[in-house]
């Protein structure tokens, strides 16, 4: 690579070799889509996992009649079990038929425990990774990354959508998993919807795994079954050209 590794990925990971690069690179050409195995140095994947884990600064996140709206994430466990009801019927009409999501967020800077976050924001920002990413899915100009954690604990969904946002600049997406073990049936599943409405392609969500894909592309996460083993732990966000 023309920049020098960032101490947070794996040494012998994807990013770390320009003859892997430029094999992956077709495949993102033909596909739009990589999956990217150990993407981390295991001693960071690992504190990460535990700083989502432990950290109490996770925020509701649901989509409105206007918007997307941010609760404290104890809300559900708080408010009666009537405004409860409601709110699951009308969140499930919605997204029977069209875009809606919930789940739950971290952000850069909420809470004392937010610096290994803050870390990963610097190494998606460095000069190698953006460069990598760069190489690997055919877009050179990309000069910045957002960063965000998620948190999908059971009956948490996000429905079809592509990440088309007008003059956003975002060119490619990201989701980094941390979940330490997780079963395909337990859902969670980052899916991608083929144009005759078929599921063309899904990831599980695999510890310390990489998943990058082009924007615009149709994709959901499917819903976490309420007998799931584990909340589905993930960094999200995306390379942006601007």
């Amino acid at each position: 690579m023309p920049e020098a590794l960032h101490p947070m990925l794996a040494a012998d990971g994807l990013l770390a070799s320009a003859e892997q690069i430029e094999r992956l690179s077709a495949v993102f050409a033909a596909q739009g889509r990589l999956h990217l195995p150990g993407i981390l140095a295991q001693d960071v994947a690992r504190r990460l996992h535990g700083v989502l884990e432990s950290t109490p600064h996770w925020r509701l996140t649901l989509l409105g009649e206007s918007g997307g709206i941010d609760l404290p994430a104890n809300t559900l466990e708080t408010i009666s079990a009537g405004t409860l009801a409601t709110l699951r019927t009308i969140s499930h009409d919605r997204a029977r038929t069209g875009f809606h999501y919930i789940f739950e967020t971290l952000r850069l800077g909420e809470g004392e425990d937010s610096g290994a976050l803050d870390d990963l924001a610097a190494c998606f920002n460095s000069a190698a990774v953006l460069d990598a990413v760069g190489r690997l899915s055919g877009e050179p100009r990309l000069v910045r990354a957002d960063v965000r954690a998620t948190r999908f604990r059971p009956g948490h969904y996000l429905t079809e959508h592509t990440d088309a946002l007008p003059d956003s600049g975002r060119r490619v997406a990201y989701v980094l998993n941390l979940t330490p073990y997780w079963r395909a049936a337990w859902g969670g599943l980052l899916a991608f919807v083929a144009p005759d409405g078929h599921v063309s392609e899904a990831y599980r969500p695999a510890f310390n795994a990489l998943n990058l894909f082009r924007v615009p592309q149709p994709h959901f996460v499917s819903a976490v079954a309420p007998f799931a083993g584990a909340s589905r732990l993930s960094v999200t966000g995306w390379f942006h050209s601007d």
